[in-house]
């Protein structure tokens, strides 16, 4: 995949609504992925200056503003054609164990 398997479970996330970077995480760790934020700060960087990520700052009551990220039209893009390469990825895999 031209992209990391991350890059794919985050678009997946964010296609859902916007989300904050703990709920990120939050949501990758539920389901066993365990990452962290060391892992997903640069990740959500690197998606935000290549036009998959937009975020917002929110005024927040409880610390600083908070960084709300969401999905944008390129995103929706790149995460249709990372879905499609997973789906290749899988069948070749499943391939290998049935033979």
């Amino acid at each position: 995949m031209r992209k990391g398997v991350l890059d794919l479970c985050i678009l997946r996330i964010l296609s859902g609504g916007e989300a904050y970077t703990s709920d990120i995480i939050g949501a990758l760790q539920s389901v066993n992925l365990l990452v962290v934020e060391g892992t997903v700060y640069p990740l959500l960087t690197r998606m935000k200056n290549s036009g998959a990520l937009d975020y917002r700052w929110e005024e927040s009551n409880s610390g600083p503003p908070r960084k709300y990220y969401s999905i944008t039209k390129e995103g929706k893009k790149l995460l249709q054609a990372l879905e499609a390469e997973w789906e290749g990825f899988v069948i070749s895999v499943n391939s290998l164990t049935r033979s």
